[in-house]
């Protein structure tokens, strides 16, 4: 007799740089994304039905992950017992060590559980590296990994956006709009009437953030979901 299937909520990150996102691309895609390197991986585990994970926040291509989540269901072969947390992560993390994508954490959940839905808010970090006049000055280790406007000296901000949910290139939009004020390319009155707008497309290209210094810091539940002391059938 076949046994239900298992959910797993794994958390995990990733350098955005070289995929086009995190979301699956078809196979005609030049690049791909980091969800099929993921269930790439998750095929290792032998189940029964091919494992397709349910990404909790979408990322662009070039934007990076201190943690994002997802969840996914495992059907194992009829006399096969559930893998355990620390099997996953091993196996997962074995199988993707030739990239730059880690499983942090895993947690059996319930079968009603969703990464997206059940998530209570998500924080993201924008990093920006003032002080370079050009971007060969820019600290070969950071490259890729913040926005180097020009300012009077070397230094690293760090902006934090937290909500439940966000706008496609949301965050992107507002560090850039906060960086153009700074630098006298836009006013206070003109983010407020972008904002009375309410159309994306009338927002200026050249006050868009770039990729690069965008980092998805962590996706927040309600600790009683992630409690593996209770069993995930109760």
């Amino acid at each position: 007799m076949v046994s239900p299937p298992a959910r797993y909520l794994v958390f995990f990150q990733y350098f955005g740089t070289k995929y086009s996102g995190v979301m699956e691309t078809s196979n005609d895609q030049a690049i791909a994304g980091v969800q099929n390197y993921l269930e790439k991986a998750a095929q290792n585990l032998k189940p029964l039905v091919p494992i397709k994970f349910c990404i909790s926040s979408r990322t662009d291509s070039g934007v990076h992950a201190l943690c994002n989540s997802a969840h996914f269901d495992i059907q194992r072969a009829p006399g096969k017992p559930a893998f355990n947390e620390k099997q996953l992560i091993h196996c997962l993390n074995y199988h993707l060590r030739t990239e730059p994508i880690r499983i942090l954490k895993a947690h059996r959940v319930s079968s009603s559980f969703h990464a997206r839905f059940s998530a209570l808010s998500r924080t993201y970090i924008y990093r920006v590296l003032t002080g370079c006049a050009h971007y060969s000055q820019i600290p070969v280790f950071e490259r890729d990994l913040c926005w180097a406007p020009m300012g009077p000296k070397l230094e690293f901000w760090e902006l934090k956006f937290r909500s439940r949910s966000f706008l496609y290139r949301q965050v992107r939009r507002m560090t850039g709009a906060l960086v153009a004020v700074g630098q006298g390319k836009l006013t206070p009155h003109h983010i407020k009437e972008l904002l009375e707008i309410k159309d994306s497309r009338a927002f200026p290209s050249y006050a868009m953030a770039p990729p690069s210094g965008l980092f998805l810091k962590s996706v927040e539940y309600n600790e009683a979901d992630l409690d593996t002391t209770v069993s995930p059938a109760e």
